[in-house]
């Protein structure tokens, strides 16, 4: 008998007293885990914009109205002058200057020789500091984020859900979804930090609501 029969043959045993027209929606799945690990009264956007910090992203707090400078000034920071810009990102938040937006569609090649791309997100999770893209409208494609070296993100308040399963509430199971906690990186078996070799060498994050409570 071959490994993969021995593994089907304990998975047949296992489902022997499952009735053959029983579907999965007919069984319920508990939900009285643990749902948040924030304390009471913790702020998810203050949350948020730490744990992002803490995994070397730049965050960037500001208003609607201070949206378009709030994107230049992170812009001219790295230097980027050349972005991939999705479709569906709203052309009034774009400053004039000397950025040059780059619409799909765009290959490989094309991406990978621009500066970075500016898109929305389709959630933050405060808890593990992630954006979560899935595709939508100012999102793009995974490969618009994922081979330039920068990612200029736009993430709304409102947006930032609490924990993991408040967050997969909000999203759609069925799109592509892509979970972001920082730049790329990585570490080799000396625990030498790399950054850039699976996405983005440099991510930004401009969290689109109420003002820092230092900046008010």
């Amino acid at each position: 008998m071959s490994s993969r029969d021995a593994v089907l043959g304990w998975i047949r045993a296992a489902l022997a007293d499952v009735p053959a027209d029983e579907t999965p929606e007919d069984v319920p799945v508990p939900r009285d885990y643990r749902r948040t690990h924030t304390a009471p009264g913790d702020d998810p956007v203050t949350l948020f914009a730490e744990r992002v910090a803490d995994y070397r992203a730049t965050v960037h707090r500001t208003d609607e109205a201070g949206l378009t400078g709030t994107i230049a000034a992170a812009l001219t920071s790295r230097d980027v002058r050349d972005l991939a810009l999705p479709s569906g990102f709203p052309f009034a938040w774009l400053p004039t200057g000397p950025w040059t937006w780059h619409r799909e569609p765009l290959d490989v090649p094309d991406l990978d020789a621009l500066d970075g791309a500016l898109t929305l997100a389709a959630a933050g999770i405060a808890v593990t500091g992630t954006l979560v893209l899935d595709t939508g409208p100012g999102q793009g494609r995974r490969a618009l984020t994922l081979v330039p070296d920068h990612h200029l993100c736009v993430v709304y308040a409102e947006q930032i859900a609490a924990d993991v399963p408040d967050a997969f509430a909000r999203l759609d199971p069925t799109r592509p979804l892509t979970f972001v906690s920082g730049p790329s990186a990585t570490s080799d078996i000396e625990l030498d930090r790399v950054e850039g070799v699976h996405g983005p060498r440099t991510l930004d994050v401009i969290v689109v609501g109420p003002t820092h409570p230092e900046n008010p």
